[in-house]
């Protein structure tokens, strides 16, 4: 009997390595099978003990093979490891890392999400006599080993949102969170409270969660991956993967296949070569942290000394992360150094580490976790500013630091408090006044001295107030101070709408011109150049560039991406597909950020996150209100993989902490914005709009249908289905974005925000 189930394992085996090398020719694999073919084909003829011998030296050449296996792999065969059912799932890490656990939130198919795992756990740590039982808060995504229910991982909305939720109970208890990551992606739907904007929530709560987190990546599939991925200490397993987009979805982009066709297998084996996916490539571009190291083909469910490494790194990294913030530390941080420093195995659990945090640790916390990830991805964006001028702009932004710092935070801070004591003093002074003054009043009145009111202030207090238009609306609609070149053209347009509302054919010069660009009977606005928006929405002569000389790159050396780079920075003027300027509305002062759809369809990259986070660092230090204009944006920039992908976490912990500080942070979309900046950047912000006619979502119409087999409504997208759920909080017409944007200035300004 054991004999048999020995080579039922065997034979597990050999499928599994088929799986893992596809349809790929190797004689290893052509060695095996044969060996375990030709044991099969004599075990009835052998005796006891020769079967017990021969199976022993298969078991043996099996273990050889499939190291040298090992070497051999490709970073698209490390896709397949991750999604083969034999991978360790969560489940699995609980049952083996951790010594007891209690799963919340639901569970396996009754969950509210069954992709999604959360389970309050606690390690037991001895030290001589004592027990120290600590409790952690273990969040992470549930592939299972082929369990339909559990979706691949991919989870839906309100998955993300039980995450989040959990992971503020975590830090009200004061205990760590461990996050595992085990996702191709999140769910691309929009059902409340909608993919992209749950995923910008957690991104946004866990920037400034004051316990520490951990993550394991397995395998970390774009905005899927940030949702829990956002933590103090990133480890990576081995044959993980970490990327932008699965090397399918990055060939089918490169081949420009239509929908429901398939990309060549050469092209997706390619893809994940440039796409720097591995654990490797990641530790080697600083998006993790450390590897763990895995058995040969990757961990599976028998691999119990692999459970007990991943426990050691766990508890390691956990130490890390409090003694780095810790106030008593020294000789502790000193022995872990050591042993790191020697390479030498680390019994973690040999020093005992409280894991609750106090209050200044907590602060401590969080700055070194913002330091840590803006840090990151500095080496893929070009600077070519001469030292010259880099040193000036250094200097720039220390005067403003300081500025600010004497006027807001030092006098400012004073003057408040003395303007709000004298403000009650004189109150308590009018009350006191109006008591004594009210019988004189009276006995005034009595004896007929009151004062007339003139006939003309009873006109003006009776009757409707006329309105008076501003300079701005004096001018009329068609005082635009840019017309699109469109304009110039003699023709007729037909708006999309026609069969359905009954428009009429506009002609151009009107369409673009006059109208801009908004149907006359519908109201349907039609795209419009990033230029519209500079020279009417700002005031003119106002708008002062910043970070122009930030560069779009290539870092990790795309075959055939510089050309397309070039090319666009050519056709545009433009040196990345974002613009940061300072501008004025109607006098207020701003900075804005500006994402243009002709620069490779407005994705971000290295370059764009880098102006975008200085751009909010600028408006922090200067009190000044931050606006993010979309006037499209694709996503995260597929050629950068990672490079693009961590800007996710980073603008978004640079725009919480420009929030913190007091400003007012809008969003503006217009055209098209879908994926990553949704998912973090832009739709953290409490105050969206969009312009009328646009879409916005976390996946486009054809993704949606590639990864869920699902149609959606032609109407799926619209910013009226995003007002209807919450993620904007109102619908602009283009002609009045200048008017609008002028009174939510007004409206809306942060507590420390002095732009009046």
């Amino acid at each position: 009997m054991d004999t048999e189930k020995r080579l039922n394992e065997l034979n597990e085996r050999l499928r599994y390595v088929r799986d893992i090398f596809g349809a790929r020719e190797n004689e290893n694999i052509t060695l095996l099978a044969t060996k375990l073919g030709d044991f099969q084909a004599r075990e009835r003829t052998l005796s006891e003990p020769e079967r017990i011998r021969a199976l022993a030296a298969l078991e043996d050449l099996f273990a050889f093979l499939e190291k040298k296996l090992e070497a051999e792999l490709t970073p698209m065969d490390k896709v397949r490891i991750v999604r083969h059912p034999q991978r360790i799932c969560l489940k699995d890490i609980l049952e083996n890392v951790y010594d007891n656990y209690t799963e919340i939130g639901g569970r396996d198919e009754h969950s509210i999400d069954p992709a999604m795992l959360i389970a309050r756990a606690y390690i037991t740590r001895r030290k001589g006599k004592k027990v120290y039982n600590q409790p952690v808060m273990v969040i992470g995504q549930e592939k299972g080993h082929g369990q339909e229910f559990r979706n691949g991982g991919s989870v839906k909305p309100w998955g993300n949102a039980k995450a989040l939720h959990y992971m503020k109970v975590a830090e009200i208890e004061n205990i760590p969170i461990h996050t595992y990551v085990f996702t191709p992606g999140s769910y691309p739907v929009e059902d409340w409270p909608g993919a992209a904007q749950q995923i910008a929530r957690n991104l946004y709560e866990m920037a400034a969660l004051k316990v520490p987190v951990v993550s394991v990546f397995s395998e970390g599939g774009s905005g899927g991956a940030e949702a829990i991925g956002l933590a103090d200490t990133r480890l990576m397993l081995s044959h993980g993967y970490y990327s932008v987009i699965s090397p399918e979805g990055a060939a089918a982009i490169e081949s420009g296949i239509r929908q429901g066709q398939r990309a060549p297998a050469e092209l997706i084996e390619t893809c994940a070569r440039r796409l720097c996916i591995t654990a490797d490539d990641n530790l080697k571009n600083g998006y993790v942290d450390r590897i763990i190291q895995e058995p040969a083909l990757g961990a599976r469910v028998d691999d119990y000394g692999f459970f007990k490494q991943l426990r050691q790194e766990i508890i390691r990294a956990t130490d890390e992360v409090v003694l780095s913030v810790k106030g008593i530390k020294l000789f502790r941080a000193m022995a872990l150094r050591r042993r790191q420093r020697r390479g030498a195995p680390i019994d973690a659990e040999a020093i005992y580490v409280r894991w609750d945090l106090n209050t200044a640790a907590r602060e401590r916390l969080l700055s070194r976790r913002y330091a840590k990830f803006m840090r990151l991805s500095r080496h893929a964006f070009l600077d070519k500013r001469p030292a010259v001028k880099k040193a000036c702009s250094a200097c720039h932004d220390l005067g403003w630091s300081l500025y600010s710092f004497f006027r807001y935070d030092l006098w400012r801070k004073h003057h408040r408090r003395i303007a709000h004591a004298m403000a009650e003093m004189g109150a308590e002074v009018d009350v006191v006044k109006e008591r004594v003054s009210r019988p004189w009043r009276r006995i005034f009145e009595k004896l007929g001295g009151g004062a007339a009111v003139p006939e003309a202030n009873v006109e003006r207090l009776t009757q409707l107030s006329a309105w008076e238009a501003d300079g701005d609306a004096a001018e009329g609609d068609t005082a635009w101070r840019y017309v699109s070149p469109r304009a110039a053209e003699d023709r007729a347009v037909t708006c999309p709408n026609s069969e359905e509302s009954g428009c009429l054919d506009l002609w151009a010069p009107d369409l673009f011109g006059d109208f801009a660009g908004v149907c006359s009977y519908c109201g349907h606005h039609f795209p419009m150049e990033y230029q519209w928006y500079l020279f009417n929405v700002f005031d003119e002569r106002s708008v002062f560039e910043f970070n122009a000389e930030v560069e779009s790159g290539n870092p990790l050396d795309y075959s055939g991406f510089d050309a397309k780079l070039e090319k666009a920075k050519q056709k545009l003027g433009r040196k990345s597909a974002c613009m940061t300027f300072e501008a004025k509305v109607k006098g207020v002062k701003v900075v804005v950020a500006m994402l243009m759809a002709p620069f490779r369809g407005g994705s971000v990259g290295a370059a764009e996150g880098e102006k975008f986070i200085r751009a909010a660092d600028r408006a922090r230090k200067k009190h000044f209100p931050f606006l993010a204009y979309v006037h499209g944006t694709a996503g995260i920039r597929i050629q950068e993989g990672v490079n693009g992908v961590i800007q996710m976490p980073r603008c978004t912990m640079a725009v919480r902490r420009y929030i913190e500080a007091g400003g007012l942070y809008l969003v503006v979309y217009d055209t098209n914005s879908y994926a990553g900046p949704v998912a973090s950047f832009l739709g953290c912000s409490p105050y969206q709009f969009a312009v009328r006619s646009a879409n916005i979502g976390f996946a486009g119409p054809g993704v949606i249908k590639e990864t869920t087999g699902l149609d959606i409504p032609p109407d799926y997208h619209r910013a009226y289905s995003a007002l209807s759920r919450g993620h904007i909080q109102g619908i602009w017409d283009r002609r009045d974005i200048r008017n609008n944007l002028y009174q939510s200035l007004l409206t809306m300004g942060g507590r420390n925000l002095y732009y009046r």
